[in-house]
């Protein structure tokens, strides 16, 4: 049994006995409403109760984090190296390619996200999904740490507590430095670009790091991918400006969509004249066909005991959701305990969980989906019921309220936790909760911040 609920429920003690601290709750709204947390061009949904986690919750999700790097690096590296493990994996011939690519500098996954259900009361956990290309959430916790640091509820709970919250920003600029600095064609005054489709972005997100590497010295701009161009000696903006860096946050699946317009950042990567941190390798890990080929007996030839146990213990039963891998007739049977997911997408799009929906509709759903019948694999998933915490629900009013008026119930709400990896060190955590049964933004999540309590870290 971890401490993390009784610090939520003194935390919830302190809003009461504040009555309410409708100030605090309205200056951290207002803060919010304000601030760089905007998400694909739209302002994140937050919470103003924390996510309070004690030692050993720290301590679990670090050697989870870690743990799952050194299985990812297993896998990329066989994968790489051994011409027949590739079978494991189906891919487009493009991208089969692409992954291929050198990547001529000393790290094989610079940047991840491990996403989570963890169960508070065991710390027994089991993974959603595996983030390599496009992790963000950085900067809702760095703005939802700073909307509360200041609040009443905070200070007092703060004046009781140690409290410590995660550096997302220096620990990977300087990571990413360092990452450069190994570049097989590195330059002594480089220009970093980060990359990506900037209607799929989080540009805001994007120009905070780049003060943050501004501040480092080292120059940093934010590119649209189709707006780079190959000279034949160096990658450029459509401006002229050289790039030598380039922290990629556009996912594979859009580059492919946009292949023409993408040649040229590729092009630059193939050549060796651009640092591509992380490289197109990172799909091995972001795409979810990992689950079901870390059980396989080619992948378990190169696990120790110890990380096939792992495996066991935090990968959820995942099959293609075909005839060939799955029992259909039993995911028809039993909805209840079956997601449907897409191999490769993101932001929770054609995600099903058999609870949210009728007989009829998920017999449809599987229909819909198996044997490729949408152009496209799918996975089907064992299901895992994620923890519950005590939040306020969010009032998007809240502003225009009387003070009586504004809500004090709170709810119980799904947890989500995203692991950051930076290299293979554990960095922190992305804490995203939700009513229903999948917490993805459609569906009405919101964001939590991340607060560390007596860890003395």
């Amino acid at each position: 049994m971890t401490a993390n609920k009784s610090y939520t429920d003194e935390y919830l003690r302190i809003i009461e006995d504040l009555d309410g601290d409708i100030q605090s709750r309205r200056a951290a709204f207002s803060y919010m409403e304000n601030s760089t947390a905007i998400v694909h061009y739209e302002l994140a949904e937050s919470s103003f109760v924390p996510r309070l986690f004690d030692r050993a919750t720290y301590d679990e999700m670090k050697r989870v984090t870690e743990a799952t790097f050194r299985i990812c690096e297993k896998v990329m590296r066989r994968y790489l190296d051994e011409a027949s493990y590739r079978s494991l994996f189906e891919y487009d011939e493009r991208l089969a390619d692409l992954i291929l690519i050198p990547q001529r500098y000393d790290a094989l996954l610079p940047f991840a996200r491990f996403d989570i259900f963890l169960d508070e009361d065991t710390l027994k956990s089991g993974f959603c999904e595996l983030n390599a290309d496009g992790s963000s959430g950085m900067n809702e916790d760095r703005e939802l740490n700073l909307s509360l640091a200041q609040s009443r509820t905070m200070r007092e709970f703060a004046r009781r507590h140690q409290v410590q919250t995660s550096d997302l920003f220096w620990t990977w600029v300087d990571e990413f430095i360092r990452i450069y600095d190994t570049f097989e064609n590195r330059v002594e005054k480089p220009t970093f670009a980060i990359v990506d489709f900037m209607e799929n972005a989080v540009v805001d997100e994007f120009k905070v790091y780049c003060t943050y590497f501004a501040r480092r010295g080292y120059p940093c701009i934010v590119a649209d991918v189709r707006d780079l161009v190959w000279d034949g000696e160096a990658l450029r903006t459509k401006t002229g400006r050289r790039v030598d860096a380039i922290w990629r946050r556009s996912v594979t699946n859009d580059i492919l969509e946009h292949w023409e317009e993408s040649q040229p950042m590729i092009e630059a990567t193939r050549a060796g004249a651009v640092a591509l941190i992380g490289s197109f390798a990172g799909h091995i890990v972001h795409d979810k066909q990992i689950f079901d080929a870390l059980f396989h007996p080619a992948t378990r030839a190169f696990l120790t005991a110890e990380e096939a146990r792992f495996v066991d213990e935090h990968v959820p039963q995942t099959k293609l959701l075909d005839d060939e891998h799955a029992d259909l007739d039993e995911v028809r049977t039993n909805k209840d305990k079956w997601i449907i997911k897409p191999t490769d997408q993101y932001g929770a799009s054609d995600v099903y969980a058999g609870q949210m929906h009728t007989q009829e509709e998920w017999e449809s759903i599987v229909e819909r989906f198996a044997n490729g019948a949408a152009g496209a694999p799918f996975l089907v998933q064992r299901y895992l019921m994620p923890f519950e915490t005590e939040v306020l629900p969010i009032v998007k009013d809240m502003l225009e309220r009387d003070a009586e008026q504004v809500p004090r119930d709170t709810a119980l709400y799904k947890n989500l936790s995203g692991l950051y990896c930076f290299n293979g060190t554990f960095a922190g955590v992305f804490s995203r909760l939700g009513p229903l049964p999948i917490i993805a933004n459609p569906m009405g999540d919101l964001t939590s911040a991340t607060v560390w309590v007596d860890c003395d870290l």
